[in-house]
C-alpha cells in the first residue's frame, strides 16, 4: 500500500479510538468513580431526563413604575446639587401602564426654572403632565418604555441564567418567547417548587427608613378602611399587586414621600402567609441591591440561627455609613420584594459597608436553606420585571426513560433492517458500507460528549435521518460503481471512477441540507435547534466515512483481490 493510504488510514484509526473512547462512558453507563481517563456523558434533553418546563410572562407595569422612581429621585438629587430643595412625592398608579411622580418644591418660586433644567436634562426619559402649585408631575417617555421592555427581557433571561447555573442545573434552556414571554426548561431537576421559586423572584432589595412618628393604631385604620372597599390580601394573590392597590387607595392618607410595606409570615407547616406588621417607609432610597457586593450564609453564634451576611460595594459603603451616621436611634427597614425581612435600629454609625439580613421562625434545616436560596438570588441580581407563571410542565422521568427505551428499540430494529439489507444486496461492499454507517453514528455521539451539547428526542431523529443520508450516500458511490462496471470497466478503474463521480453529488446533497440545519440553529429553539445540531454533525460525518473512510477501506479491498473483481 501507498504511503499516502497509511496515512488515511492512521487518521481514521484516531478518530475511531477517540469517538469510542469519548462515547464508553455513556455506552457502558460508567460512575463518575470510575478509573476510565473520560468521565463526560451525552447530556439528555428534558424529554428524555425529565424535569420542569415553564413559560414567564413579563409584567412591564412594574418596570414603569420603577423606572419612573428612579428617575424622580434622579431629578431631586440634581435640583440639590443646583441648590433647589425638592423632594420626592407620591407615585400615581391609577393608570397602572403608565404611572406618574410628583416632585414637592419648597419655594414655588423653584419651579418655572427647574422645569426647564428638567426639560434639557431629562427630556428623553421623561414627560411634564401636571403642574400644581409648588408641585409638577412627571411620566415615562414612550421611547424609554420600548427601550425598557427590549432591555428587561434580555436582562431577565441573564439573572435567571446566572441563578440556574448557581442551582447547579445541567443544559437549561432559557430563551425569549415573542416580545413579553421567556420559555425556561431545566432538564433533570428533582425540587421542582425550590426551583420555581429561585426563578420567579425578583429579589429587589431596599433599604428605607422606617416614619416613627405615625402610630399603630392610625395605621391599622387606613388597613380597616382598605379592607371595607375589598382590598385585602387573598390566598393566591400577587403580593405586589396587593401593595400596589393599597398603597394607590391611601395615597391621600399616607404622608406624601411615603408607602406602606408589610412583614410577611410564612407557617412552616402549611405554607400560608399571612401579613404580621405594616410599616410606613420612605419611598425613595438611597441603596438598593444593586449596591451589594456579596452576600453569604453565616451563623449567629449566640442563638445558632443562619442568617444574610450582605457587604456593599466601596462607594455604596460610605452613603451606608453616613445613613447610619444621621439616623442613630432610628429604624431602618430591610425589604425584599415589598416584604420587610428585619428593620434593626441604628446605634451607632456603621462604618465598613457590613450588614446582615435575619429570617423569621423556624428550624436550623429551614432556616438555613432560607439563607441560601435568599443569598444566591441577591448574588446572581435581581430581575429587572416582575414574572408571571403562566404555563408549567413537570416531565417525570419515568417518561423520558420510556422514550429512550423505545428509541433505542425503534433504533435497533430500523439500523438492522438497513444494515441487512445493504449486506445482503451489496455483498462485501455492504459490509464496508455497514463500517462506515457504524463510525458515523460513533462520530455523531462523540461529538454530542465533546461539544457538551444536549441530546433530545427530535436530536435522535436528526441522527436517524443521518443514517438514511448516509446509506444514501454509498447507493450513490455503489451505482456508480455498477455503471462503470456495465460500461465495460475492470474493477480497480470502476472503484475509482465510481468515487471520483460520485463525489460532487454526494457532497451536493449534504451541503444543501446543511444550510437548512444552519438555518434551524440559528432560528430556531428548543427541540428543534436539537434536531440542528445532530443533523449538522451528521452531515460532516457522512461526507468523511462515506467517501472518504469507504474509499480507504475499497482501496484495501482492490489490493486483497488483486483488482480483478468486486462484489457489489
Amino acid at each position: 500500500m501507498k504511503s499516502n493510504w497509511w496515512y488515511r488510514f492512521f487518521f481514521m484509526l484516531f478518530v475511531l479510538v477517540l469517538s469510542g473512547m469519548t462515547v464508553a462512558p455513556t455506552l457502558l453507563d460508567m460512575k463518575e468513580d470510575s478509573s476510565f481517563p473520560l468521565k463526560s456523558k451525552i447530556n439528555l434533553g428534558l424529554d428524555l431526563q425529565g424535569g420542569l418546563y415553564i413559560v414567564l410572562g413579563i409584567d412591564f407595569n412594574k418596570v414603569y413604575e420603577d423606572e419612573v422612581k428612579t428617575q424622580g429621585l434622579r431629578i431631586v438629587n440634581y435640583l440639590k446639587d443646583e441648590g433647589i430643595t425638592a423632594k420626592l412625592g407620591n407615585i400615581d398608579k391609577t393608570d397602572i401602564t403608565d404611572p406618574k411622580v410628583e416632585i414637592l418644591f419648597d419655594n414655588v418660586s423653584d419651579v418655572s426654572r427647574s422645569k426647564e433644567m428638567i426639560r434639557e436634562n431629562f427630556n428623553y426619559y421623561l414627560r411634564l403632565t401636571k403642574e400644581t402649585n409648588n408641585i409638577v408631575e412627571y411620566g415615562v417617555n414612550n421611547a424609554l418604555k420600548t427601550e425598557l421592555e427590549s432591555t428587561a427581557v434580555t436582562k431577565s433571561i441573564e439573572v435567571i441564567r446566572n441563578r440556574i447555573d448557581e442551582f447547579g442545573v445541567t443544559e437549561p434552556e432559557i430563551v425569549s418567547q415573542g416580545s413579553d414571554r421567556i420559555v425556561v426548561q431545566l432538564p433533570g431537576v428533582k425540587d421542582i417548587d425550590r426551583a420555581k421559586e429561585l426563578i420567579g423572584k425578583t429579589a429587589k432589595l431596599e433599604f428605607k427608613m422606617v416614619n416613627e412618628e405615625i402610630a399603630e393604631g392610625e395605621v391599622l385604620g387606613w388597613l380597616d378602611k382598605a379592607k371595607a372597599e375589598g382590598i385585602i390580601f387573598n390566598k393566591g394573590d400577587r403580593f405586589s399587586d396587593y401593595l400596589t392597590k393599597l398603597n394607590t387607595f391611601l395615597q391621600n392618607d399616607i404622608p406624601k414621600g411615603y408607602e406602606l410595606v408589610f412583614e410577611k409570615k410564612v407557617n412552616p407547616n402549611t405554607n400560608e402567609v399571612s401579613l404580621e406588621r405594616a410599616l410606613v417607609v420612605e419611598v425613595n432610597n438611597d441603596l438598593s441591591g444593586d449596591d451589594l457586593q456579596d452576600a453569604r450564609v453565616s451563623v449567629n453564634q449566640q442563638s445558632n440561627e443562619p442568617y444574610v451576611g450582605i457587604e456593599f460595594k466601596s462607594k455604596a459603603a460610605s452613603k451606608f455609613e453616613k445613613l447610619s451616621g444621621d439616623n442613630v436611634g432610628k429604624r431602618m427597614a430591610i425589604i425584599l420584594d415589598g416584604n420587610v425581612y428585619s428593620d434593626p435600629v441604628f446605634r451607632e454609625r456603621i462604618a465598613g459597608g457590613a450588614a446582615s439580613i435575619s429570617l423569621g421562625a423556624g428550624g436550623y434545616e429551614q432556616l438555613f436553606k432560607q439563607a441560601s436560596d435568599l443569598a444566591l438570588v441577591l448574588r446572581a441580581g435581581a430581575l429587572p420585571v416582575e414574572l408571571e407563571f403562566q404555563e408549567q410542565r413537570i416531565v417525570g422521568p419515568s417518561l423520558g426513560a420510556d422514550s429512550i427505551q423505545k428509541s433505542k428499540f425503534a433504533g435497533f430494529v430500523g439500523t438492522a433492517l438497513v444494515f441487512l439489507f445493504i449486506l445482503i444486496y451489496y455483498k462485501v461492499s455492504g459490509a464496508i458500507a455497514i463500517f462506515t454507517l457504524a463510525l458515523n453514528i460513533l462520530i455523531v455521539l462523540g461529538c454530542l460528549v465533546g461539544l457538551e451539547a444536549t441530546l433530545t428526542l427530535p436530536g435522535i431523529a436528526g441522527i436517524a435521518l443521518t443514517v438514511g443520508m448516509a446509506v444514501d450516500a454509498n447507493i450513490i458511490i455503489f451505482e456508480r460503481i455498477k455503471e462503470e462496471i456495465a460500461a465495460g470497466a475492470s474493477a480497480r478503474p470502476a472503484v475509482e471512477a465510481g468515487f471520483g463521480k460520485a463525489f460532487w453529488t454526494i457532497l451536493d446533497a449534504n451541503l444543501t441540507t446543511a444550510v437548512a440545519g444552519i438555518a434551524l440553529l440559528n432560528f430556531g429553539t428548543g427541540p428543534i435547534r436539537g434536531f440542528a445540531v445532530t443533523l449538522i454533525i451528521g452531515i460532516f460525518a457522512t461526507i468523511y466515512c462515506s467517501y472518504f473512510v469507504g474509499k480507504l477501506l475499497f482501496e484495501l479491498y482492490m489490493e486483497k483481490v488483486k483488482g480483478q473483481k468486486v462484489q457489489i
